[in-house]
């Protein structure tokens, strides 16, 4: 790690989110209009600040605070717009709610926030075909409606915003163990240009809007059915995307997965096998991305309380073996649909 990074200590001084108090929140909820009771559930979010805000007269609500700088209001707006495009088809997504001048994000001095409903659940039983399969049955539908129109403000996924950029930020900025960065440096030289080969063998790909980071964290099972929430990271990108993150094991076990959503997710849209040259390309690049990305907020104090790890060699070298493994799913033959 860099000598001269920003202390814990700074980073609580000088971060935004450090004026987001309680008193702060509750105003901007009650400046829409609602009647906060003072029951006040911090949930657990890094890029954002999300609470559960429990209310006099109706149901808890959830409350996003958005990180400043990150996106424009076109891009949230964009974000909130597509999930309210997807309720109204009646896709199991949980959009903001609207106020009665039908806006979704507000500002409050400095900040920008959204409300929604609360809306429980538990995570799905990737063991389960019938979980797999519906889960695939849905993610085609929201795929139909994604690819109806682009994104005009929100990025791609590709290998220079996720790859090229995480890996320069981090040398650029001397985050690597000085006996550790010729390693790094080189072995992701060879990682980028191993995925750039994997997205040449995917083709012309269809590019539609995604949920983006469609893990089983952001999927809530309730009633037997599966609901979609947090479309923050909504990108454009290849509809493999929003299905990859249910892979994981060993190749057998993946086949068998990946039979499973496929076999779903064809009864509404159809798939391009050739995107199967993507799951390890951009299991790598969502590393690269994750590693990056916690040396990009290391002035936000819940980052150094909650990754401290970062700053040991340990942490890179685990890293770079990860990245190492990668490299070798890289060279083997893409999954197949049987």
């Amino acid at each position: 790690m860099m000598e001269d990074a920003i202390s814990p200590e700074a980073a609580v001084a000088a971060h935004p989110f450090t004026r987001l108090d309680p008193t702060t929140l509750i105003e901007a909820v009650e400046a829409r209009g609602l009647r906060c009771d003072g029951r006040l559930l911090a949930l657990n979010s890094y890029e954002n600040r999300v609470w559960q805000v429990g209310l006099e007269d109706d149901a808890p609500v959830i409350v996003k605070f958005y990180r400043p700088g990150r996106w424009s209001d076109a891009a949230i707006e964009e974000e909130h717009a597509y999930t309210m495009e997807l309720a109204a088809a009646g896709l199991p997504v949980v959009p903001p709610l609207a106020g009665p001048d039908g806006r979704t994000l507000y500002h409050h001095g400095p900040w920008r926030l959204a409300i929604y409903p609360r809306h429980g659940g538990r995570a799905p039983e990737l063991d389960n075909p019938t979980h797999l399969r519906q889960l695939g049955r849905t993610l085609a539908r929201i795929h139909n409606i994604g690819a109806t129109t682009p994104f005009r403000h929100r990025p791609l996924i590709d290998l220079e915003r996720l790859g090229t950029r995480s890996r320069d930020y981090l040398l650029e900025h001397d985050w690597l163990p000085p006996e550790l960065r010729g390693a790094y440096e080189s072995l992701t030289a060879d990682l980028l240009i191993a995925i750039g080969a994997a997205f040449a063998r995917a083709g012309d790909y269809t590019r539609l809007r995604l949920h983006g980071d469609c893990h089983p964290g952001n999927i809530l099972w309730r009633d037997e059915a599966p609901s979609l929430v947090d479309f923050d990271d909504a990108r454009t990108g290849p509809a493999i995307q929003d299905l990859w993150m249910f892979l994981s094991g060993d190749r057998e076990y993946m086949s068998r997965r990946l039979g499973e959503l496929i076999e779903g997710y064809t009864l509404f849209r159809d798939f391009d096998p050739r995107e199967l040259n993507l799951v390890e390309a951009l299991r790598t690049l969502r590393m690269m991305h994750h590693a990056a990305w916690l040396a990009r907020r290391w002035d936000d104090p819940a980052f150094p309380r909650a990754f401290s790890d970062i700053t040991s060699p340990r942490y890179w070298d685990e890293h770079i073996l990860m990245l190492r493994e990668q490299a070798a799913m890289l060279q083997e033959p893409p999954l197949v649909l049987e």
